[in-house]
């Protein structure tokens, strides 16, 4: 399954200890990378891409839903592709682009507080267990989010990728040791509140746009009735 994972730290030494982790685990066979970034939130709230994979040229995220994920949490201008570099990216990406929900991007912003750094990957895993023992190993803490076309079916794509999270995960901790079981099962009622809260704002929204038409349809209809009286008049009125 595609999808963006993120892994804060407490101090960009252990950040870089997590990409090369992730290297490994890749090597290993238990994910495929498509694209990867260390980033560090600076003491004054920016957010700077310190390092990619050795694969990627410098400018390599761009397009990418990695350096899309990056802009967004940078906002415009806040994003520098390294020190030397210079190369502003924030103004580049949208949230669209990073095919990740808004409130996922929330998460990600509240653990990526001043002074802590993370892992950015694009991935394909079949299972968290690897990646996340790994990481908890490091002292890091890991989100991740289902990838979506994100397009005019966003906010079902949304849904529907939280709720194959929600089925792998369950999957998993049936097959887990005891002492994984718990920390899958706090994952697991995390992610169905997150659920039902989504499908909550999810029937607000479409309420709101109902409203919204029907008001555009009665103002619309005022006004024709309007223009209609209008017409009448001028058509009585003397030459």
């Amino acid at each position: 399954m595609e999808r963006m994972l993120v892994v804060v730290f407490d101090a960009e030494k252990k950040a870089y200890e997590g990409m090369a982790a992730l290297r490994r685990l890749e090597q290993e066979g238990s994910l495929t990378v498509y694209a990867r970034a260390v980033v560090a939130k600076q003491a004054d709230g920016a957010t700077s891409t310190k390092q990619f994979d050795s694969g990627f040229p410098i400018g390599g995220l761009v397009g990418t839903s990695v350096g899309s994920l990056i802009g967004v949490l940078g906002g415009p201008l806040g994003v520098a592709l390294g020190a030397a570099s210079g190369i502003a990216l924030g103004a580049l990406f949208d949230l669209d682009n990073a095919r990740v929900g808004g409130d996922f991007v929330e998460d990600v912003s509240k653990s990526l507080t001043a002074n802590k750094a993370a892992v950015i990957a694009e991935v394909d895993e079949e299972w968290t267990t690897p990646v996340d023992s790994r990481m908890e190993a490091l002292g890091g803490t890991v989100l991740r989010r289902a990838l979506t076309e994100v397009r005019e079916t966003f906010w079902n794509e949304q849904n529907a990728a939280m709720e194959a999270d929600l089925a792998q995960l369950e999957e998993e901790a049936s097959k887990a040791r005891a002492d994984r079981r718990a920390k899958l099962q706090k994952k697991i009622d995390e992610l169905k509140a997150r659920i039902v809260a989504q499908r909550n704002k999810a029937t607000e929204r479409r309420a709101a746009f109902e409203a919204r038409q029907r008001a555009k349809k009665e103002v619309l209809g005022r006004n024709a009735a309007a223009a209609g009286r209008a017409l009448e008049e001028l058509a009585k009125t003397p030459v």
